[in-house]
């Protein structure tokens, strides 16, 4: 986990992003994640109870960095969220991966499907066919350019965030950023 840059975000929100929250809301979080990395799955509590606290007034934006020469599941766990996305539950993939890091390979991911009540057989040939690579390629692009080189990496109003990925932590620099807007 690097922290050393001060870049800011170079890819603005927009409707391309996945995103939890209202877009009045005071302050945007925004990661770029890896399912299968284990400060991510450390992360992902914390941005939950984060949310939770928070209500309205933040909007959380996840963006997909698979680190692929470490994490052998990570692309096809990101286009398995991609292809529930497909089907209106990009979100409750997302969860059921960080609460299920330890079971990424592709089986496991088509049962997550059933689990969250969309079509395990569409996912599964999403996969195969790699339909959402080009998305998810899109997305690490983006995060190259604005200075990610490790994950979790979390930007807060467009500016790099540098800190530890802890709840009290980043409370206070999302505090200090509505205080700002």
């Amino acid at each position: 986990m690097t922290r050393h840059s001060t870049a800011n975000l170079t890819q603005a929100v927009s409707e391309h992003d996945h995103i939890r929250g209202p877009a009045t809301a005071l302050v945007t979080l925004l990661e770029y994640g890896d399912y299968e990395c284990p400060y991510c799955g450390a992360a992902h509590p914390v941005v939950e109870e984060l949310r939770k606290s928070l209500g309205d007034q933040m909007r959380f934006v996840f963006r997909h960095f698979p680190l692929t020469q470490i994490h052998e599941n990570a692309m096809s766990a990101a286009e398995s969220a991609e292809a529930a996305g497909a089907q209106d539950k990009f979100w409750e993939m997302h969860d059921i991966l960080y609460t299920n890091q330890q079971a990424l390979d592709p089986e496991s991911l088509v049962q997550y499907a059933s689990w969250i009540g969309i079509d395990p057989k569409t996912v599964a040939k999403a996969l195969s066919a790699h339909e959402f690579e080009d998305r998810i390629r899109a997305d690490f692009s983006t995060g190259i350019r604005s200075g990610v080189n490790g994950t979790p990496t979390f930007f807060i109003e467009g500016n790099r965030y540098n800190g530890p990925p802890d709840f009290d932590s980043m409370l206070a620099a999302i505090e200090l950023a509505e205080q700002k807007e």
